[in-house]
């Protein structure tokens, strides 16, 4: 029951963020993909199963915020977070570089996928891919950054090591 009440204040305040303090950056044309930060986080924290749920209704949430296409976040980001999630158990997730580099890679699919949506003609695809690359360029040291402020504040590790486990023994 405590996760389930974690969840919904993340997910809310995921979704205020999107809404409030980080629109006027997107009307600048900086983007920073606080789903696919958040979704990413919360995969990498509790694995696969809740970050396949929380990315889902992440997207749904913000599906219906946004007024667009049903789905079009929801599948992009429990995508995500099952990826990260299963990745989550081989990987040493304290470490920035590892934390920069999926969430570059993260932010760069997810606004790809939402990026085909606004496909605008061949014309549209540069100022898009230049979009998509700008946020993620954004997201991932800023996320970065934000995982070790948090990290460090709280003195305590955030998401542990990888639970990798031998094989069976001769």
């Amino acid at each position: 029951m405590k996760i389930i009440a974690a969840m919904l204040l993340f997910l809310g305040v995921t979704l205020l963020l999107r809404s409030t303090a980080l629109t006027s950056l997107a009307a600048r044309g900086v983007v920073v993909d606080v789903l696919a930060f958040a979704a990413s986080v919360w995969a990498l924290r509790y694995g696969e199963t809740w970050g396949t749920s929380f990315g889902f209704f992440l997207g749904l949430a913000a599906d219906l915020d946004a007024g667009h296409w049903l789905g079009r976040h929801a599948l992009a980001l429990s995508l995500l977070g099952y990826v990260l999630g299963r990745l989550s158990h081989s990987f040493v997730r304290e470490s920035p570089r590892t934390q920069a580099v999926l969430l570059f890679i993260a932010t760069l699919l997810h606004q790809l996928w939402t990026a085909a949506f606004d496909f605008g003609g061949i014309a549209a695809w540069p100022a898009i891919l230049q979009r998509v690359l700008l946020a993620a360029a954004v997201t991932a040291p800023a996320g970065t950054a934000l995982l070790f402020i948090v990290r460090h504040v709280s003195g305590q590790p955030l998401f542990g090591h990888a639970t990798i486990t031998s094989g069976p023994s001769a």
